[in-house]
């Protein structure tokens, strides 16, 4: 137990890149996760792939575990001598029962660090756009629990110093018992034409704002059928959103994306989206797998003295090339013989961080793109090495051949099935809540398809804006009966997020 330790980590409130620098240390340090509902669960993806991770947050409404029971967990993980992470959303010492934990911690002499994270009241206030507090009107604010009293004959909130105080109050967990509340303070001297803010799933793309006064406001989210998780922000401050406003006039605010890529390569095309305010849904409908035999691409890379050119036409390939480069012993100083012909500026940028300039970068991305360059130069009796993906056209190699050039186009890696599908974007297709789908290559959408049965993809995405990145894409999303409203020029990544800017705003 020498080495055992629990960590209390604030997740903050929703967005996982709220999470403190300390935060992430320890969950890369962790080997058991507790984490709760309103943790973020993207977070995980920082603790180590052999960690032990532990629901401890609510299933159909109800706690999966009581907290008795969640500390008794933390300190008998710790007691096997585990690092544990306990995953708190917002912060573990502002309404999230921390110190209860430690208090537990502490008896049981198993050593604990508290590692705050941005609580719920802030977060919300911040990207709602309402100061907390304001120079010209209020110098105070008083987080209180939306829940106090439920099962109580008695309250045990001044409600007089919290009325007529004139400050910000920020109610936690305060939805179901709203009515009450706002009632409560209005009786203590506040006035009924205070402003009010109810923030529900702060931080989130998916984040709603509902304003209204202390005499409405409850009329109001029964009839917007306002439910938690949410905050509630009473105060003259909540004016000030009109102004402030800024997080949900983002360009794709409110806008539900499914992003097809591989599960390695989502995460960079999802944060170009969500940073522009859209729900990233990610639905991996290819899994990059090494080549079910190294054998020609190893002959190739021995024989790389030998070659005129190496043609690489994505980051995976790059990647795939090097990482098996370096496991025959070997480094970029192994192509000083060769010429590096680079599909993209992103291939470009991939083959510039393993110290390499690309030679050649067409200006046209597609295949027909290298041709076209090519055709330029003298090719007769040019060995050219095209490490690619198992089921990539066979363009370049063909019309290579065609100037006179020796090809040798060994599999780097293949485009494989998912496991499954993610079922809860399968969920939000079947409940038409899809604004948009994106496709970064043919296999995406054909595996989608294929995965699903094309009948049951066409009707799951009947009247949702189909999104290619390019004409190659395209015509393989036509020719499965889809319709492509999106496509942008050039065909990268960060051309098809500004198209999508364009197309919804």
């Amino acid at each position: 137990m020498s080495n055992s330790i629990v960590y209390l980590v604030g997740a903050g409130p929703g967005d996982p890149s709220l999470i403190t620098l300390r935060g992430v240390e320890c969950l890369k340090r962790a080997e058991v996760v507790v984490y709760d509902y309103l943790a973020n669960e993207q977070l995980l993806n920082h603790a180590p792939d052999n960690a032990e991770r532990i629901y401890a947050g609510k299933i159909g409404g109800r706690h999966n575990q009581g907290q008795d029971e969640i500390n008794s967990l933390l300190v008998n993980k710790a007691k096997e001598g585990k690092i544990v992470v306990r995953l708190k959303g917002g912060d573990p010492f502002v309404f999230g029962r921390g110190g209860e934990e430690c208090e537990a911690l502490h008896d049981a002499g198993i050593p604990f660090e508290v590692v705050p994270g941005v609580t719920a009241a802030v977060g919300a206030s911040a990207y709602a756009g309402i100061p907390l507090t304001h120079r010209d009107i209020t110098a105070s604010v008083a987080f209180v629990t939306g829940q106090e009293g439920k099962e109580k004959d008695e309250s045990n909130i001044d409600w007089d110093r919290l009325s007529i105080g004139g400050g910000t109050v920020v109610f936690y967990m305060g939805v179901t018992t709203l009515r009450r509340n706002m009632l409560r303070m209005i009786e203590h001297g506040r006035s009924p034409e205070t402003p009010v803010a109810l923030v529900r799933w702060a931080t989130n793309p998916c984040q709603q704002v509902l304003i209204g006064t202390l005499a409405d406001i409850a009329d109001r989210a029964e009839e917007n059928g306002f439910k938690p998780p949410a905050v509630t922000i009473v105060g003259e401050v909540v004016a000030l959103r009109e102004k402030l406003q800024w997080f949900d006039t983002q360009p794709l605010c409110g806008k539900k994306i499914v992003v097809t890529r591989a599960a390695e390569q989502a995460g960079e095309f999802s944060a170009k989206l969500a940073v522009r305010g859209a729900t990233i849904l990610e639905c991996p409908t290819i899994r990059l797998a090494e080549p079910e035999s190294w054998q020609l691409l190893d002959l190739a890379i021995r024989d790389l003295s030998g070659y005129d050119w190496v043609v690489l036409t994505s980051g995976n390939a790059v990647r795939f090339f090097f990482q098996r480069l370096e496991t025959l012993g070997l480094d970029a100083r192994a192509l000083g013989c060769c010429k590096i012909c680079a599909v993209g500026p992103k291939t470009a940028d991939e083959i510039r961080s393993f110290g390499i300039k690309p030679d050649l970068v067409p200006t046209d991305y597609k295949a027909e793109g290298v041709v076209e360059e090519f055709s330029r130069l003298d090719m007769h009796n040019s060995r050219v090495l095209f490490p690619r993906a198992d089921k990539a056209r066979d363009v370049i190699p063909r019309e290579l051949k065609r100037m006179g050039a020796h090809v040798d186009s060994p599999v780097a890696y293949r485009n494989v099935f998912p496991d499954r599908l993610p079922p809860e974007t399968l969920f939000a297709l079947e409940k038409r809540s899809v604004d948009c789908i994106t496709f970064t290559s043919s296999s995406t959408v054909q595996n989608l398809a294929a995965m699903l049965g094309e009948e049951l993809m066409l009707d799951m995405l009947r009247g949702v804006t189909v999104a290619s990145i390019g004409p190659i894409t395209s015509k393989s999303c036509r020719e499965l009966g889809l319709k492509v409203e999106v496509e942008p020029k050039p065909f990268t990544l960060d051309a098809l997020a500004e198209a999508l800017e364009s197309h919804f705003s």
